[in-house]
This record gives structure tokens, C-alpha cells and sequence, in this order.
């Protein structure tokens, strides 16, 4: 990691959370793995990292995740919640619906969540199921016990005019959809401001309850026809819950009980049969 700017705007912005602690570097391998070796060395909660480029980000099942230097918020939060290891997937949650409401509050866009960890437009237009971010959350488990998490996001902001090919058709970003420039800075303020919200929210059984019903009223992924790709092989239905332990149960095609998935990547079909 290279030198770090602190005390921005941004921490002067979120004054009164959790999130003492707002770091900047122009370039980093990853700002998760950062971050998980802060907490190796006993960091507090609260402290954020902001990078300009990633040259080894990653997403879920150890993806590449890279986007042009300045041209996505790539930002990780330190945070040692008190649950249990089992519950760490409502980090998860509490990040990608603060991201939700940042991008509304920001750019006008209300994105929608993917399961289990993507944001992706949900308006019928040309940029509808789109990928506009990725979420990571990786915890630090000691003695049975979740000493840390480390939650990660990579929300694309001001892309080039053109996409790369590689990209062209699965994702977009926010300047794409709304037609003009978006601030990253207000953007990252106001994702730790609705963050800190729901994290507080954790704490009661009746927030984490409040937090997995946000999440279904935000499901790009609820009610769709989806095929789920599992290790074991693929399942194909429709989505038709997520349950409060953040598992996406999908009814099989077929006279079929439903099954409840833990993991998978989902696919959005676009018509039935």
C-alpha cells in the first residue's frame, strides 16, 4: 500500500459514526486484504480505506475485479460486530443496502441487489441487470468467534464512454445510467452514513430482522427465473424467498420441494421456459 492520505473531507463529513478513521491511497493491491491485515495487527473498528486503482481486487470466489484508475469507488471498512460467524453474512447486507440508498441519495439511481452480493440497474432501459458493483465481506474467525470483518465494494462511478469488450453487455456505471459525472467522495459519505445505520440496526434482533426485509424489497433476484450454479451442478426456477439467515430459496422447475441455496452463482434468465 503506498502512502495514505488521512483526514479528508470525507472523515470531517462522517463525524459522529463509527468511522473514525478514512484513509486514501492513489494505488493498492486490495483494499480488503489491507484492511485484513490491519486487523491482524489489532486495528480498531472504524477505520476505511479508499483507493484510486486496485491492482488486485477481488471479488467473490477470488474474481479479478479491476476498473480504470479513479473511475470507481473502491473503499473497505474495518468492522467488529458483535455476531456470531454464522450472521456475518448480514455485513453483506448492511452494505449493499447502503450502497442502494448512497446511489439514490446521490446520482438519482436506485439500484437493486443480486444475490448475494452484486448491485445491478433494475429500470427497464438498455442498462437493466447490468452490474453497477460488487460487495466482499471476509471475516476473521478466532476460537469460534468473529473477531472481524472486513467489507469491501467496487461500485463503478465514472467509466470511459465505452466499456471494455469484456464488459460491454453484463455491466454499466453510474454516469452511464443518469448521463452525467457523479461525485465519489458523496458517494462514499453517504454509503458510510446509511451503513452506520443498519450496523447499529445489527445489534437488535428486530433491526437484523428489519435489515433481511430490506434486502427482499431490494432483490433484483426475487421472482425471477434464475438458474443457480452450484459446484455439485446447476438449479433451475424460480426465486421466491431469502430467508433470515440470508439463504435464497428457489422452487425448482417441476413438482419439486424448494430448496434453500447457501451459495451459488445466480444467473437472471430472461424469459421463461
Amino acid at each position: 500500500m503506498v502512502a495514505c492520505v488521512q483526514g479528508s473531507f470525507a472523515t470531517r463529513a462522517v463525524e459522529g459514526t463509527r468511522f473514525t478513521d478514512v484513509r486514501q491511497v492513489a494505488e493498492t493491491g486490495s483494499t480488503n486484504r489491507d484492511l485484513l491485515a490491519e486487523a491482524a495487527a489489532g486495528a480498531p473498528e472504524g477505520v476505511v480505506l479508499v483507493a484510486d486503482h486496485q491492482t488486485e481486487g477481488r471479488g467473490r470466489l477470488d474474481r479479478t475485479w479491476e476498473a480504470p484508475p479513479g473511475a470507481s469507488l473502491l473503499v473497505s471498512v474495518l468492522l467488529r460486530p458483535t455476531l456470531a460467524p454464522q450472521d456475518a453474512f448480514l455485513v453483506t447486507a448492511a452494505g449493499a443496502v447502503a450502497a442502494c440508498q448512497a446511489c439514490n441519495e446521490v446520482a438519482g439511481c436506485f439500484p437493486g441487489i443480486k444475490w448475494p452480493n452484486d448491485l445491478v440497474i433494475v429500470a427497464g432501459d438498455r442498462f437493466a441487470g447490468r452490474k453497477l458493483a460488487g460487495i466482499l465481506a471476509e471475516s476473521v474467525v478466532s476460537d469460534g468467534r468473529l473477531g472481524a470483518v472486513v467489507l469491501g465494494m467496487g461500485l463503478n462511478v465514472n467509466w470511459p464512454e465505452v466499456l471494455p469488450a469484456e464488459l460491454a453487455d453484463t455491466a454499466t456505471a453510474l454516469d452511464h445510467v443518469v448521463g452525467h459525472p457523479v461525485d465519489r467522495e458523496a458517494l462514499l459519505v453517504a454509503w458510510l452514513r446509511h451503513l452506520e445505520g443498519w450496523l447499529a440496526a445489527l445489534e437488535t434482533a428486530q433491526g437484523r430482522g428489519a435489515l433481511v426485509e430490506r434486502v427482499r424489497e431490494l432483490s433484483a433476484t426475487l421472482g425471477r427465473r434464475v438458474r443457480v450454479e452450484q459446484p455439485g451442478g446447476s438449479v433451475q426456477g424460480r426465486a421466491v424467498d431469502i430467508t433470515e439467515a440470508g439463504h435464497l430459496v428457489v422452487a425448482p422447475d417441476g413438482d419439486v420441494e424448494p430448496l434453500e441455496l447457501t451459495v451459488g452463482d445466480v444467473i437472471h434468465l430472461r424469459h421463461h421456459g
